[in-house]
């Protein structure tokens, strides 16, 4: 694909990096075409949805709000769920350019929502 499209492949390693700000500077540094592959999510980072279930009728904002808190709480040490959608949602508004973020897993039923929603995740094969 990348051959195809004349783009440059990154592939991340999740459990390499360190902290939030690390996974920042990694994407930061990739080039505006480009395909970007996240492999095992899953098995990468904590993103298991395993937070506290708000009450129902509560907004998508309101989740990410509680989920950016939870992972403030957690530490800054470490690559946190919130800091994969900053990189997401960063990603897509802050650049020009046309990159493509692949992720894998064996098991989509253990990732969190607010990560493999549409927006996020348009493609599940």
């Amino acid at each position: 694909m990348a051959n195809h499209l004349d783009y440059d492949m990154y592939d991340i390693e999740l459990t390499s990096v360190c902290t939030n700000t690390d996974l920042r500077k990694l994407f930061i540094k990739t080039t505006s075409k480009s395909i970007i592959i996240i492999d095992d999510i899953d098995c990468s980072l904590d993103l298991t949805g395993k937070r506290k279930k708000k009450k129902e009728g509560k907004d998508r904002g309101d989740k990410e709000d509680k989920l950016k808190k939870e992972d403030d709480k957690a530490g800054s040490n470490k690559v946190t769920l919130s800091g994969v959608l900053n990189f997401i949602d960063g990603l897509w508004s802050a650049c020009g350019g046309e990159r493509i973020i692949v992720f894998t897993t064996n098991h989509l039923e253990k990732l969190d929502l607010v990560l493999i929603q549409r927006g996020r995740m348009d493609k599940h094969v």
